[in-house]
């Protein structure tokens, strides 16, 4: 391997070759940590709380966005674009804010009643199977495609060439449903074990 410090090349050690260097060199029995992620023992259980935490909090960014485009709480929309006083979700990103290669498509598509429908029924769905853990890949796999469907509406990004936070919620939602977030402070777990989920396991 080269060593980036003197622009040399030193071996790589390996586990178990460190016993021996430990009984030649040292005479006391210290025990080197195991800095790999455990599968059982408090890192195992501290990692799940952790991505149940953040199951929680992604699908509550997904519901707030939902409410508030609902009956406008004041936030990013006004109670007088609220949705049920008549008001569109998506006119506001899609008519104004949308830049880039694909504007065009995304203003044409502002305002569109079923346009707005989508939208709101994706941002609600996946913040509560986010927030309940259950249908943990139907919600990654629609937060996915939301996701990269607003990132597309704003390239490139404002502060970076390509990157944002949609790309990173994306990955987010990917990871937590191939671990199995939903089974810690939600209801995966029983979810799984119906007899709907156990004949059709894509609604894990």
């Amino acid at each position: 391997m080269v060593d980036i410090a003197n622009g040399r090349e030193s071996s790589l050690v390996t586990t178990t070759e460190l016993p021996e260097r430990r009984t030649k060199h040292h005479s006391s029995n210290v025990v080197l940590p195991d800095t790999a992620l455990s599968r059982t023992g408090p890192t195992a259980t501290a990692t799940r709380y952790l991505l149940a935490g953040i199951r929680l909090a992604l699908g509550w960014i997904f519901m707030w966005a939902f409410l508030d485009k609902l009956i406008g709480l004041g936030r990013s929309t006004p109670a007088a674009s609220a949705w049920l006083d008549g008001g569109s979700p998506t006119a506001g990103f899609l008519g104004k804010a949308a830049t880039g290669p694909f504007s065009g498509f995304y203003h044409s598509i502002a305002g569109n009643a079923v346009v707005d429908a989508l939208f709101m029924t994706a941002l609600v769905g996946i913040g509560a199977a986010l927030i309940i853990g259950i249908g943990m890949r139907i919600a990654a796999a629609s937060g996915v495609l939301l996701t990269v469907l607003m990132w597309t509406a704003v390239l490139p990004p404002a502060t970076n060439p390509f990157m944002d936070d949609h790309l990173v919620y994306a990955g987010v939602l990917i990871l937590l449903a191939l671990l199995g977030a939903g089974t810690t402070w939600g209801l995966g777990r029983r979810w799984a074990a119906t007899s709907l989920v156990r004949r059709n396991t894509w609604l894990t």
